[in-house]
């Protein structure tokens, strides 16, 4: 027999292989890379675990990829890849059973998140469809909704307006007492004069805070419309079809 570059007969390239021989190396190489693969091809691997089998327990053999993509089968897998995916193998090389990676924190978290969403979206799809007739019933809803906040809006405008006037008038007054006043006989601004000029002032800012609120809760109430028609027409266009 020829001998390869260890020292060691090459039992392999001579065409004689002990399925003995063969087991053994595999429990003391724990895994094979490439070569496994090449003797299952022969049909080699196929017999050697069939024989290992019917000596006892039916030989199970595992299936997984490195961190470097190569393929590896073994009697066993590596502690440094026991949480990744593998399959499982009987003595004949048919797949029994399969092993999911244990996915990371993040990875969890980010499935769970999809899994949520998923369910948000198939509830809002049940109640658009049990609610709605017609596309046309949600664009009425719609247009009442938003004809709603624009009205509210209309009157914050009105009223910002006149908080505006006020406050103007109010810091006129103050611009002629001191220490805002160069005259000389200018009287001190009087306590209610500067309680009213704040608090009218803060009424403003809050106004108009509360007016972009309004603005933006009525471009959001715009835009879920727009997409709840969408959806709408997805779905009884499927449900047609």
């Amino acid at each position: 027999m020829r001998r390869d570059g260890c020292g060691e007969e090459n039992r392999f390239t001579a065409g004689i292989v002990s399925p003995s021989a063969l087991l053994l190396t595999m429990h003391r190489k724990r895994h094979i890379v490439v070569l496994l693969a090449a003797l299952w091809a022969g049909g080699v691997w196929l017999s050697a675990y069939g024989a290992a089998g019917t000596a006892g327990a039916p030989l199970q053999v595992y299936k997984w990829v490195d961190d470097k993509g190569v393929l590896h089968y073994g009697d066993s897998v590596p502690s440094e890849y026991a949480q990744a995916e593998r399959s499982v193998l009987n003595s004949q090389g048919v797949e029994v059973g399969h092993v999911d990676s244990r996915k990371s924190d993040a990875q969890e978290a980010a499935q769970l998140q999809l899994e949520q969403s998923s369910r948000q979206r198939a509830q809002h799809d049940q109640f658009l469809l049990s609610t709605y007739v017609s596309a046309k019933d949600i664009e009425q809803l719609r247009d009442e909704r938003l004809g709603q906040v624009d009205g509210q809006i209309k009157a914050s405008l009105t009223y910002v307006d006149s908080l505006g006037t006020r406050l103007a008038a109010l810091v006129e007054r103050a611009l002629r007492c001191k220490p805002y006043s160069s005259d000389p006989a200018a009287r001190r601004m009087p306590d209610d004069l500067a309680e009213e000029l704040v608090h009218t002032a803060n009424e403003a800012r809050s106004q108009r805070q509360a007016l972009e609120a309004k603005r933006k809760a009525q471009s959001d109430m715009r835009a879920q419309f727009e997409s709840d028609l969408q959806r709408y027409r997805e779905l009884t266009t499927r449900s047609h079809s």
